[in-house]
């Protein structure tokens, strides 16, 4: 075991654990990542967890933040092995006529499909679309900054605010639009008729048509393994089975940043933390959890739209109201009769993930926090209304309760995958309103999990905002902007 001092360390091997040690070591740090599992990665790993050949990803499946984050797109990630494949059709939404609404990457293509809402459609997304990068580098970082690009920032705004539902009424008439922005505003996991719901909307419907909604090829664990390869070359070093629990489990280093919750960092720093602030971390509200469903397929799903077929990712729950309807039963502590399912068939696009002729699923709907109430026949019922005789196609399942899921990845507690709720006071304050929130009071400890902004996702933008103010604070060094991809092989 090295228990040598290091300028830093980093508590967890997440994708913004290894986003703050690259940040570290690219500035001439050396860094240490100490991760409690046997393997690398938090939310972006993937396993056999059915059957033989079968390659399920434990959590994150599909990565529009990933392909369209700065500090991502700053990164020689496809040298060091990772392959972006954008199925034909980003997002399928079957309804109930047998059509389905669909986003594509092409703004226009996709609002011709949209019927009638085409025009108001394409004036919503398309200026968000063309202004990714400016949008990007503004909400990807804390809401209490110095806007770089106000104009951009104002129009993204003025929608960003209202509820999912308000401005889906208010901008489509049809069933297929509504539906279609409801059902991503969803992501969110807050009620439609929450305030700033229609932010998450608007982001990864922006994110669809600038950068897609691509799978790795192999998994979301080649996601972490590049960014791990990438670090390891810049003199990071990585130590797998290494639990953190208290502040004397450290070795000696100048800075720790912690990829872990604000609940488990309040647990291993408490004496070092006053307890104002232990308070602050205690009280942060969660999110709803998840409970999940990996399949293992003797053949494709039966989707009655065909354009489903062509989809990487599908959300089942029919119109806005019955998707509203569903958000807003989970918001209140209960469990949806009819749950808003997402889905995504990774192995239709990659046949890495797969024997021939078999298929992967990935599926899960929002539960309450901590629920123990098993789903998998409520979701095998949505995806049976949309896909008759996908029953019959089923040669293996893997329940995931959010027990299950945070004994995975103790991150996950309660199932909550985001490190707290998206409300927009948490949005603000996350965890407390600053505009370095990054930073505790104790001394060298610093949070860089999603826990902090921009929050959850796998964009490693929490990771290096961290390490941008641990660099400031601890070495008086100042980053300039995100570097461009400059990288060379060793």
């Amino acid at each position: 075991m090295k228990d040598n001092s290091c300028d830093a360390i980093v508590v967890g091997s997440g994708p913004n654990g290894l986003a703050a040690a690259i940040t570290l070591a690219r500035a001439g740090c050396s860094v240490r990542v100490l991760e409690a599992n046997p393997s690398l990665g938090g939310g972006a790993r993937s396993a056999a967890l059915t059957l033989p050949g079968f390659v399920h990803d434990i959590c994150s499946a599909i990565h529009p933040l990933a392909r369209g984050s700065p500090f991502f797109r700053s990164l020689p990630l496809e040298e060091l092995g990772l392959r972006w494949i954008q199925p034909p059709i980003a997002l399928a939404h079957p309804l109930d006529d047998g059509s389905a609404a669909c986003l594509r990457q092409d703004v226009m293509e996709t609002a011709q499909s949209l019927g009638k809402d085409a025009s108001s459609y394409r004036r919503l997304m398309q200026p968000l679309a063309r202004d990714w990068n400016k949008l990007a580098a503004e909400f990807l970082q804390p809401l209490l900054h110095l806007p770089r690009h106000p104009i951009a920032l104002a129009r993204f705004g003025f929608g960003a605010l209202a509820p999912a539902a308000m401005l889906a009424r208010s901008r489509f008439h049809t069933p297929a639009a509504r539906a279609l922005f409801a059902g991503i505003a969803a992501h969110s996991f807050l009620p439609l008729s929450a305030p700033a719901s229609a932010a998450f909307g608007l982001v990864l419907g922006a994110a669809g048509h600038a950068v897609g909604w691509p799978l790795p090829r192999g998994g979301a664990q080649t996601i972490s393994d590049a960014l791990a390869a990438y670090l390891q070359s810049l003199g990071g070093e990585i130590e797998l089975n290494r639990r953190v629990e208290h502040l004397d489990d450290l070795p000696p280093a100048r800075a720790v940043l912690f990829d872990t919750t604000c609940w488990q960092f309040a647990a291993i720093a408490k004496e070092k933390l006053p307890a104002h602030y232990r308070r602050r971390l205690t009280n942060f509200r969660h999110a709803p959890g998840v409970f999940k469903i990996d399949y293992a397929l003797s053949g494709p799903v039966p989707w009655r739209a065909q354009e489903c077929r062509a989809a990487g990712t599908l959300h089942l729950g029919g119109k806005l109201e019955e998707i509203a309807a569903g958000e807003a039963t989970v918001a209140a502590g209960r469990h949806p009769e009819r749950p808003f399912v997402l889905v995504a068939q990774q192995s239709l696009f990659d046949r890495t993930r797969a024997p021939a002729g078999k298929e992967t699923l990935w599926a899960y709907c929002h539960v309450p926090h901590g629920s123990d109430r098993d789903m998998t026949a409520a979701i095998e019922k949505q995806i049976e209304r949309f896909a008759p005789g996908f029953r019959d196609c089923i040669l293996a399942r893997q329940p995931a309760r959010p027990a299950d899921l945070e004994r995975a990845n103790p991150n996950l507690i309660g199932g909550d995958i985001n490190g707290g709720a998206n409300d927009l006071w948490q949005l603000l304050a996350r965890p407390v309103v600053s505009p370095a929130p990054y930073r505790t009071p104790a001394r060298r400890l610093y949070l860089c999990s999603s826990s902090t902004p921009p929050g959850g996702g796998v964009h490693g933008m929490c990771g290096y905002h961290a390490a941008r103010t641990v660099l400031r604070d601890c070495f008086g060094i100042r980053l300039g902007p995100i570097p461009p991809n400059d990288y060379k092989q060793p």
